[in-house]
């Protein structure tokens, strides 16, 4: 009996709640608006300045991360890591040289051990230089879709952005709901997403994120769930309907 006076008072309340600002069944489902977003956008653009020597892809191309999407201009850097490298082939040469002389003692401890600095020194001059050319190559940082490039081979880029990334797997369903559905949507609990078309269809998702401050203004709390997108089926953009309940 006290199971089901819990039962019948969770059911009240739950129904005042969906007359008063939502809508709803008879089972306890609440039903909000919610939209598809991406999980993340980058604004990509360079570590360095310089001029961008050719771009790789376009919009709307999927990329993976670490591809790479553009070039800079790297001819002085390039001459370096040669130059730092030539450098390093040198004392390489000149240590298996004195080697031979070490043993023999015409040569010191002391000689020998300025020869091994500098070929330590050599080749970090060598990595510092392979860094720098490094830098000149801008790579995706995530899996994702160019969303929009604004930089074309030519041009100079700063401090600016080349182009803007959006990762869709997963994708994120955010959704507002009312101060009033607060304790009854709760993280990790299960929800069914329809999509609007082009890509209508009907996910079973689960909660991720369930924000704890209210905002005063709007009396309304923010609600996030991850829906799987592995193979970019779903567009982010699209509004959907999301339905919270325990029977689903």
């Amino acid at each position: 009996m006290f199971k089901g006076l819990r039962s019948l008072t969770l059911w009240v309340v739950v129904a005042t709640v969906l007359l008063a600002v939502g809508r709803g069944d008879a089972e306890g489902i609440l039903e909000l608006e919610g939209i598809l977003e991406p999980s993340e956008v980058v604004e990509l653009s360079s570590q360095v300045p310089g001029i961008i020597d050719e771009i790789t892809v376009d919009r709307g191309d999927r990329v993976k991360k670490g591809d790479v999407l553009a070039r800079l201009k790297a001819g002085v850097e390039q001459a370096s890591v040669n130059l730092a490298r030539a450098k390093v082939d040198f004392v390489r040469r000149k240590l298996v040289r004195n080697e031979e002389l070490f043993r023999k003692k015409l040569i010191s401890l002391h000689e020998k051990d300025e020869l091994e600095t500098e070929i330590k020194l050599a080749e970090l001059a060598e990595k510092e230089a392979m860094e720098r050319l490094r830098l000149r190559t801008i790579r995706s940082p995530v899996d994702g879709i160019v969303v929009n490039r604004t930089g074309a081979p030519g041009e100079y880029i700063g401090e600016g952005s080349i182009m803007t990334l959006a990762r869709i797997h997963p994708i994120y369903v955010e959704v507002i709901a009312p101060v009033e559905y607060l304790g009854l949507i709760r993280k990790g609990m299960t929800a069914e997403v329809t999509s609007e078309s082009p890509a209508g269809g009907t996910y079973q998702v689960k909660v991720s994120v369930v924000d704890h401050v209210v905002d005063a203004g709007s009396g309304t709390f923010g609600v996030r769930l991850e829906l799987a997108n592995p193979n970019y089926t779903i567009p982010a953009g699209l509004k959907c309907r999301v339905r919270f309940g325990t029977g689903l």
